[in-house]
C-alpha cells in the first residue's frame, strides 16, 4: 500500500461546483507530512469531541477523506490518545502535583534515553522531559498527598543509581492546562487610585 491517495469526489458542504482533492502523505519518523493532515491534527489537538463532518465543514476536505487521514494518523501512532482536560479541584478530587527536578550522572550502559525510560514506567509519572539547564530531567507526578509525593521521590526516584540529587516543586495551583484557562475572568474589585 502506498502512503498516497487521491480523491476527486466532491466535498459535502453544499457546494458543489468545486472539487477538491486531497493527497494524503504521511511519511516515515522525520519526514514531510501532507499540509491537510497537519491540518486536522491542529484542530484534533484543539478539540478532539469534533466530528469529521464538523472538521469537513471547517476545512473543506470530504467527511470520507478526513476518516480515512485520522484512521491512518491513529495507525501510525500519530494521533496517540484522546485526552480530557479536568479541572479536578472543581470536581471536589483532591490531588497533588509536583514538579521534580532530576540530575543524573550518565555512564557507558545508561543513557538518558534508558534512565527516562525506567523513570517513565512508575504509575505516578505523568510526565517526564528532557531539558537543559542545570537538572537534566524535569518529572510531572501525581499523588494523593504531599505524603504519597515525598514517598515516591525517596524511595523510587532516589534510590535510582544514574540520579544524583533531585529538586521537588509542590503545585499550588494551576491556572493554565494545555492550553485551557482553568480560571472563570472575575471582576476586578480593587478601589482605582484617583490623584
Amino acid at each position: 500500500m502506498t502512503p498516497y491517495r487521491k480523491s476527486t469526489r466532491e466535498p459535502q458542504t453544499g457546494n458543489r461546483d468545486k472539487k477538491f482533492k486531497c493527497l494524503l502523505v504521511i511519511s516515515a519518523k522525520g519526514g514531510k507530512m501532507d499540509e491537510k493532515a497537519l491540518e486536522i491534527l491542529k484542530i484534533l489537538e484543539g478539540n478532539s469531541k469534533l466530528t469529521p463532518s464538523e472538521i469537513s465543514e471547517m476545512t473543506g476536505i470530504l467527511r470520507e477523506d478526513i476518516e480515512d487521514i485520522i484512521k491512518k494518523l491513529e495507525d501510525d501512532g500519530i494521533i496517540l490518545k484522546y485526552k480530557t482536560i479536568v479541572d479536578w479541584e472543581k470536581a471536589g478530587v483532591e490531588e497533588v502535583y509536583a514538579i521534580i527536578d532530576v540530575r543524573v550522572s550518565l555512564t557507558r550502559e545508561k543513557g538518558y534515553d534508558d534512565i527516562a525510560k525506567r523513570i517513565a514506567k512508575f504509575p505516578e509519572v505523568h510526565a517526564i522531559r528532557l531539558v537543559s539547564g542545570e537538572y537534566d530531567f524535569q518529572v510531572v507526578v501525581k499523588g494523593k498527598t504531599l505524603k504519597d509525593v515525598a514517598f515516591f521521590v525517596a524511595e523510587k526516584i532516589s534510590t535510582i543509581p544514574e540520579v544524583r540529587d533531585t529538586v521537588t516543586h509542590f503545585v499550588l495551583r494551576t491556572y493554565k492546562e494545555e492550553g485551557v484557562l482553568l480560571f472563570a475572568d472575575e471582576e476586578d474589585r480593587r478601589l482605582a487610585i484617583v490623584p
